[in-house]
């Protein structure tokens, strides 16, 4: 194994900046494709779970106005080989305080890269960082 291969690493970059183009566009289809499209496909939401393609794609059009805008803190790129790779990244929405997390499991198959699973969540507020 070797872990972020430099060729690697640009791959899933450019993956997860179209992935970040296509949220704050909210553009559907874009985000549909840099899905996983099958059944195996797990997304965890601040107020949902989702397992498929289809579940996701459906939460993604019940959703009015899509994500809301947000500012990307920081991101953390872990390439374990050719054809898995984890996108880690802090967001803050716009306007707001607190600190959203997002993992994202992207696998690299004969459609290209993936994403397998994904989990977002939103810090809760701890006594010490309130206002």
């Amino acid at each position: 194994m070797r872990l972020n291969d430099p060729d690697i690493v640009a791959q899933v970059t450019r993956c997860a900046d179209a992935y970040e183009e296509a949220l704050a566009r909210n553009d559907l289809s874009a985000l549909d494709a840099l899905f996983w499209n099958g059944p195996e496909v797990v997304r965890y939401g601040v107020g949902e779970n989702l397992y498929g393609a289809q579940a996701i794609a459906a939460f993604r059009r019940a959703r009015p106005g899509g994500s809301p805008p947000r500012d990307v803190l920081r991101r953390h790129i872990v390439c374990v080989d050719e054809t898995m790779a984890v996108v880690s990244l802090e967001f803050r929405r716009l306007g707001g305080t607190a600190i959203g997390r997002q993992m994202q499991t992207w696998v690299r198959g004969e459609a290209g890269w993936r994403i397998l699973a994904a989990h977002v969540s939103i810090m809760a507020d701890r006594p010490e960082t309130a206002p």
